[in-house]
């Protein structure tokens, strides 16, 4: 069930970490699309955010598996620069491409700015989700 734990951490992160800075970059001008995008993307015509969520919750579970083992500092450093670069690298390589964007520089380091953000996003939640409920 840990895995679904991941999942979930991932799936959250999405929506509280990468989206709120999201927001902050919106509002400072350095986003031009707008976040919590409720466009529906195919096949299923689901909100685009919640595509972001469940790719967030997916990548989720592969931060647990490469990072599982992981204590102290390798924990916390572990998952913000796996999560910075590892979906960064594919979105900007194999998604972007795909959809016909261009990944200037600045979308670069946003990205990595904003997964990095979501990585340790993932790391607090996961460590929440393994403190469970305080025993009386």
């Amino acid at each position: 069930m840990e895995w679904l734990k991941a999942f979930i951490a991932g799936f959250l992160a999405t929506l509280i970490f990468h989206q709120g800075l999201f927001t902050v970059f919106y509002l400072a001008g350095l986003a031009p699309n707008a976040p919590f995008n409720l466009t529906p993307v195919p096949p299923f015509g689901v909100p685009q955010v919640i595509s972001l969520s469940f790719f967030g919750g997916l990548w989720g579970i592969g931060l647990w598996l490469i990072l599982r083992r992981s204590v102290g500092s390798r924990f916390w450093l572990g998952h913000v620069v796996a999560g910075a670069v590892g979906p960064t690298v594919i979105a900007m390589l194999v998604v972007f491409p795909l959809k016909g964007l261009e990944a200037t520089p600045q979308i670069w380091v946003g990205g990595l700015i904003l997964n990095g953000f979501w990585g340790l996003g993932v790391a607090i939640l996961i460590r929440l989700m393994r403190q469970g409920p305080a025993l009386s």
